[in-house]
Parts: structure tokens; sequence; C-alpha cells
């Protein structure tokens, strides 16, 4: 395993209390005369939601990184406005708002907190650990293509040509499980090929080229898995896509092969299929049926879902080559917003993040930063214009994905990565891993599939 570090500290949140820092933009800390006039002025919890408002506002005007010294200095200005660090529901709802973390990991929601934005900082300055994960269970040659990946906070689980979908723990980088759907009459060779995978806590769910999903226990299920549905190719063309979103009440797969039923989307809990339709991918017909017999060359389309801060509200993103739509999971007949490009979308640059955003890029390298609910541009960046190498590879060959601060993009068997609120240029990976089939990042973990060297993960965790 290697590791990597930097050799200096950015200013995003990081920087000291000089007068040329907070002419930057920085947050000041308080004179001696505010602190006697606010000692002992303002309750407790009033000064609870002013920090929390201070360092929610320091998040969205500068970045994540800028929530940590704005609360420092809110702390600063006397006695009882310190006490209040001591609050773990402050630590709770600041860990909500800016880390997205709902489940606690550590001892207390101040650690939480504290983590994350180190974390954070590793992201930011590129100090990592990677390694590659092993596996020795594979039967025949299509076993080694993987086709998709899915993470979550203790799993990464892979899913391969042959069907197969390979669960690791990301702690120890073990091989947890081997996960294969039961045998049946395809139509084509590569009908059995899993296209894609969700993970909701210890449920595993995962689906294939011809339409069939599968449900399993990750740990303690002994590989055991039931076929939730089975797949019609001849009504409804190969399933391209098949997405989720953690503990989110929905399943959605895209298709491509018969017309107007693009969208399928299930309830994930009673497993009911409750809505199909769609044309997106009507013109991507042909494409969607030579999948079943051909290896991957071309992708029809794309589907990812991020769930809102409003309880229970889940939005889709999905793409083709040529349309990008928006869409409300409760009413998925209504199209929120849409984008169209005459240069065409490379279809697996799209992502999203947990905060509602989403991420394209045009088959000229022109990335967009776009929120998911309105589709208002947050920032905008080329990804060959950053880094050394320039254009590299083939644009059908770009990967993408993006967490909360970053955006990755892989091309040439580099991994590029972006900050994603003012869309500048962090860094590249240090390891050239060849051409990549499918890479996937939380806030803690990046996972690449390359088709010569393996799976490759890399870990920004508070402890490298």
């Amino acid at each position: 395993m290697s590791s990597s570090s930097p050799s200096s500290k950015d200013g995003n949140g990081n920087g000291g209390g000089s007068t040329s820092a907070r002419r930057r933009g920085g947050f000041e800390g308080p004179s001696t005369s505010r602190q006697r006039a606010v000692n002992e002025v303002w309750p407790e919890h009033f000064v609870e939601a002013l920090a929390a408002q201070v360092a929610i506002d320091a998040s969205h005007s500068i970045g994540r990184l800028a929530a940590a010294p704005a609360l420092a200095n809110v702390f600063q200005v006397c006695s009882t406005w310190r006490a209040v660090s001591r609050w773990d529901a402050l630590w709770h709802r600041l860990s909500r708002r800016i880390w997205g973390r709902t489940q606690l990991l550590h001892d207390t929601w101040h650690d939480e907190f504290v983590y994350w934005h180190r974390t954070a900082q590793n992201f930011h300055t590129r100090r990592s650990a990677h390694g590659t994960l092993a596996f020795d269970d594979v039967d025949n040659p299509d076993g080694y293509t993987c086709r998709c990946l899915t993470i979550s906070d203790r799993h990464l689980a892979c899913g391969f040509a042959d069907g197969a979908v390979r669960v690791f723990d990301l702690e120890t980088h073990n091989h947890v499980v081997t996960l294969r759907p039961h045998e049946r009459n395809r139509l084509g060779q590569f009908a059995r090929a899993v296209s894609g995978i969700v993970i909701n806590g210890a449920t595993l769910a995962f689906a294939t080229l011809d339409g069939d999903i599968h449900v399993a226990i990750i740990n303690g299920g002994g590989g055991v898995i039931r076929r939730a549905h089975v797949g019609n190719v001849v009504d409804d063309g190969a399933l391209v896509d098949f997405t989720g979103c953690g503990s989110g009440r929905w399943w959605v797969g895209l298709y491509a092969g018969a017309p107007n039923r693009a969208f399928h989307i299930w309830d994930s809990a009673t497993e009911e299929l409750v809505f199909v339709n769609g044309s997106l991918t009507n013109p991507e017909s042909v494409m969607g049926w030579h999948l079943l017999i051909n290896e991957v060359t071309e992708f029809v389309g794309r589907v990812r879902v991020v769930t809102t801060e409003e309880a229970d509200h889940q939005l889709a993103v999905a793409c083709t080559s040529s349309r990008l739509i928006v869409f409300d999971l409760r009413n998925p007949g209504v199209i929120l917003g849409e984008e169209e490009s005459n240069r065409g979308f490379i279809v697996t640059s799209v992502d999203v993040s947990n905060d509602a955003r989403y991420i394209r890029v045009d088959n000229r390298g022109d990335a967009r930063v776009c929120r998911v609910g309105t589709l208002e541009e947050v920032c905008r960046f080329n990804i060959y214009g950053g880094g050394r190498g320039g254009r590299s590879g083939s644009q059908r060959r770009v990967m993408g994905c993006m967490n909360l601060g970053y955006a990755l993009m892989c091309a040439g068997g580099v991994i590029r990565v972006w900050e994603v609120e003012h869309g500048r240029y962090l860094y590249n990976f240090e390891e050239r891993i060849g051409e990549v089939n499918a890479v996937v990042a939380n806030e803690r973990y990046v996972a690449a599939a390359s088709s010569g060297s393996g799976i490759h993960l890399w870990d920004f965790g508070a402890d490298q």
C-alpha cells in the first residue's frame, strides 16, 4: 500500500488569522470591546443557533472547510459563547448540514464533525493511502471485467460482466462475499452482466442487463440471493442502468430497446413495480439490444438518484448522449428540467452528490456542476484544461463521479480532481491505472475498476 501527502496547506479553511487573510474574505476574530459587550448577554440557545448559521453560511459562501475556522471565531467571543462548543446537539446539526452525516460512527457528534473535516482536508490536499483489492473466485474470462461500482460507508460492491457481484470491506480490504444470479435461459452472451447495484444498510440489490433484480444480505447471508423481479427483454429491452439512493425508497431502472419504456421504478420496501414510461432512450433502442450480445464499447445512458433535504423526497437525473433530464420520483411523469447538447454528452461523466448537485461533461470536455432541483449552474470547467497531459484517451472512456466537495474524472488512465464550489483544478492521482471501466467516490474513499490492473481503492480518511 502506498500513500501520498501534500507539501503545503490550502487556504480554504486552513489559513491563519493574518490581516491579509481577512481581507481575502476570511473570518475576523472578535475585538476585546466586542467580547466585553456580548459576554453573558445572549442566551445559550440563541448563541447555538447563531454559531450554526455562521458555520453553514461559511460553508456555502467559501466551502465546507471554512466552517470550522468560522466556528472557532464565534467561540472566541466570550466564555458563555465558548461553552456552546460543548453542546453535542450543535455538532449533530452541523454534521448533518455540512457533511451530510445522519449516522453516528464515532463517540460523539463533535468527533464526527472533526473526523469529516479532516477527511475533507485530506481530499483537498491529496493525502491518501492506495491499494488494490484481491479476489480469486473467477471461473470464466468475463469474470474479470468489472462494469459498475457502488460504495457505502462500509462496503464496496463490484458488478462484473459474468453476473457476479463481489463485495469488499472498505476498512480491511477483505473480500466479504461473491453473489451470483440464478441461472436461466438468457438472450445473448452478456445478458447476465451486472448493470447496477444499490446498497441499503446490510441489504444489497443488483440488476442484470436482461432485467432481473436480485436481493441479498451482505453479512451473514452466506451468498444466498433471491430474485425480486424477473426481467422481460422482449417487452422492455435491456436494463442499461440500475440505481437507488442508500436508505431511499425507490429503485430506478433505465432501459433501452423498447419505445416509451425507458424508466421502471420500484418501491424498494415492497419490491412492487410502480411506474413504467419515458422516451429518453427511444433513439438508443438498437444500442440497447447490441449490449446483450456485444462487449460494452459504448454507453447508452446513466441514471442517478439523490435525496433532497425534504424528507423522503428523491430526484432522478438521467442522461443519454444527446439529452439530460431531471424528474421527481414521486411524480415521475413530469420532467422538472432538461438539457440538450448539439456537441453530445459523455454519458459516463454524469453523477450526483449527496447535497443535490449533478455534474455532466460534453464531448468537448466542458463540465457543468448544477443544482438538481433548479438546474442552476454552480460552476464550470474543462476536463482537458487542467493538469498534465491535456486531452488524452478516447472521450467515450472518460469516467466521472463526484462527492460533496469534489469532481473526479478519469481519462487515459489518470484520475484528475476539481473542487466543485468554483471549478478549480486541484491535482491528479499519482497512480496510473490504465483504461477505467467504472469509478465511484464517497466522502472518504475513491474506487476505480481498470481493465488491466484490477480494482483500486484510495482511502482519504482522517487518520491518513
